[in-house]
C-alpha cells in the first residue's frame, strides 16, 4: 500500500504547516447561524501525488482556491471521491473523532474503484487530527452542532482520455455544522417511485463517489414539489428498499412470530456500508432485546406489516443527521402513515450516539484528538 509519505515511508513527522497571519483569521458564525456546508475553517490539508514521484509531504495551509487545468480529469470523467465524517467537542471539554478508521477504510475502497492511488489510513488520520488541533476553535460549544469532516480525492492531471490519472490531489476541508435538517429531529416524508433507480448490481452504489450523487438532486428536487423531503431509493422488480436520501435506511417491526425485529438492507453493493449503519447494527446486537437483521426487504413486504399493525417505526441514519425517524411513504399512489412508539427506538439510538459523540458515555468509538 503506498503511504501518505514524500520518499520511502516517513510518517505524520512530515507534514509541514503554513499557519494564517492573524489577519487571515475569518469571524467565526454564530452557532444558531450555522447551516450545513456554508462555512469553512481557516485552514485546509492537502497532499499531492503523481505516478512518478509517488505522494508529496502533506501540507497544512491557509485555506485557499484550487487551481486545475481545464482538462483536469477529475472535471471530465469524475474520477473523484470523498468522505463525510465528524469532530465533536465533548461536555468534558475534550475534543473528539468518531471511527475515523471505518471512514479512512471506506475511502481507500473507494480510491481503488476509482483508479486512485491508496494511502497509509493510520498517517492520514494523524494529519487530519492536526489540521483539527489548529482549528479547534471553529469546534462548536454545543452538544447540538459538531466539526463536519470532508477529506476528498480528485484526479488533477491536465490530460484528456479515459485513462487512470498520473497525478491527484488529496485535501481535508472542515466546516462547522448545526443540525442537518432545520426542523431537528422530526419524521420525514418519503418518495418512493420504483422508475427512478439509485445503484445497481455491479456498478459503484457502495462507493462514496460524487457521481453516485449528482444524478440523484433532480429526483430529489421531483420529491421536493410533491411535498416530500427525501426520495426512498427502490431498485429491482420486487422494489427492494435500498437507501433513504444520503441515508442508510432501518425498519423496526414485529416479524410474523410477533419477535421484534431491526432490519436493514445488506451490504450487497447496492447500498453504501455507512459507519453509523454499522454503529447503529453494533449497539443493537450489545443490547441482545430484539432480533437484529440484515437483509432484502420489499416495499410489499412493508406494506403488509403495515396493514398488519407489525411495522413499529422507520427510519434513515447517517452521519451529516445521525439518525432521522420517517413520517410516511408515498408509494404507487398512496401515503402510508408509518408509525412511531414513544419513546421511539430511533430516539433511543439517537441519545446513545450523541451521549458518545459529546463524552457523556465513554466508548472506543470516539477517538481523543488531543
Amino acid at each position: 500500500m503506498t503511504a501518505l509519505t514524500h520518499i520511502g515511508n516517513p510518517t505524520y513527522s512530515d507534514l509541514e504547516e503554513k499557519i494564517c497571519a492573524p489577519d487571515q483569521l475569518r469571524p467565526k458564525p454564530d452557532t444558531s447561524a450555522l447551516v450545513f456546508g456554508k462555512y469553512f475553517t481557516d485552514h485546509m490539508l492537502e497532499v499531492s501525488w503523481d505516478s512518478e514521484k509517488g505522494w508529496a509531504k502533506p501540507v497544512i495551509s491557509p485555506m485557499h482556491n484550487l487551481q486545475l487545468h481545464p482538462g483536469a480529469k477529475v472535471l471530465h470523467y469524475a474520477i473523484e471521491l470523498f468522505e463525510g465524517m465528524k469532530a465533536y467537542r465533548g461536555e468534558d471539554g475534550h475534543l473528539r473523532l468518531f471511527r475515523p478508521d471505518r471512514n479512512m477504510a471506506r475511502m481507500l475502497s473507494t480510491a481503488k474503484r476509482s483508479s486512485l492511488p491508496t494511502f497509509d489510513a493510520e498517517e492520514m488520520i494523524k494529519c487530519i487530527k492536526r489540521l483539527i488541533q489548529i482549528d479547534k476553535e471553529w469546534i462548536p460549544y454545543s452538544n447540538t452542532s459538531s466539526l463536519y469532516i470532508r477529506p476528498t480525492f480528485i484526479a488533477t492531471d491536465p490530460s484528456l482520455g479515459v485513462a487512470s490519472p498520473n497525478e491527484a490531489l488529496l485535501y481535508v476541508l472542515l466546516c462547522p455544522v448545526g443540525p442537518y435538517f432545520t426542523s431537528g429531529f422530526k419524521p420525514i416524508s418519503l418518495m418512493a417511485d420504483p422508475q427512478y433507480v439509485r445503484s445497481w448490481p455491479g456498478g459503484c452504489g457502495a462507493m462514496k463517489m460524487g457521481a453516485n450523487y449528482a444524478p440523484t438532486i433532480y429526483i430529489q428536487k421531483q420529491s421536493e414539489l410533491l411535498g416530500h423531503q427525501q426520495v426512498l431509493w427502490l431498485y429491482g422488480e420486487d422494489h427492494q428498499l435500498t437507501e433513504v436520501g444520503t441515508m442508510n435506511i432501518f425498519l423496526f417491526m414485529l416479524n410474523k412470530n410477533g419477535e421484534r425485529e431491526l432490519v436493514t438492507p445488506p451490504l450487497d453493493g447496492l447500498i453504501l456500508p455507512g459507519v453509523t449503519r454499522l454503529s447503529l447494527l453494533e449497539l443493537a446486537r450489545e443490547w441482545k432485546e430484539f432480533r437484529v437483521v440484515e437483509r432484502t426487504i420489499s416495499m410489499a413486504e412493508v406494506i403488509e406489516a403495515h396493514e398488519e399493525k407489525r411495522l413499529l417505526e422507520i427510519f434513515g441514519a447517517g452521519t451529516a443527521c445521525v439518525v432521522c425517524p420517517v413520517a410516511s411513504i408515498s408509494y404507487q399512489g398512496r401515503e402510508y402513515n408509518i408509525p412511531r412508539t414513544e419513546p421511539s427506538l430511533s430516539q433511543r439510538f439517537l441519545k446513545t450516539m450523541s451521549d458518545i459523540h459529546y463524552g457523556r458515555l465513554q466508548h472506543p468509538w470516539a477517538v481523543d484528538i488531543q
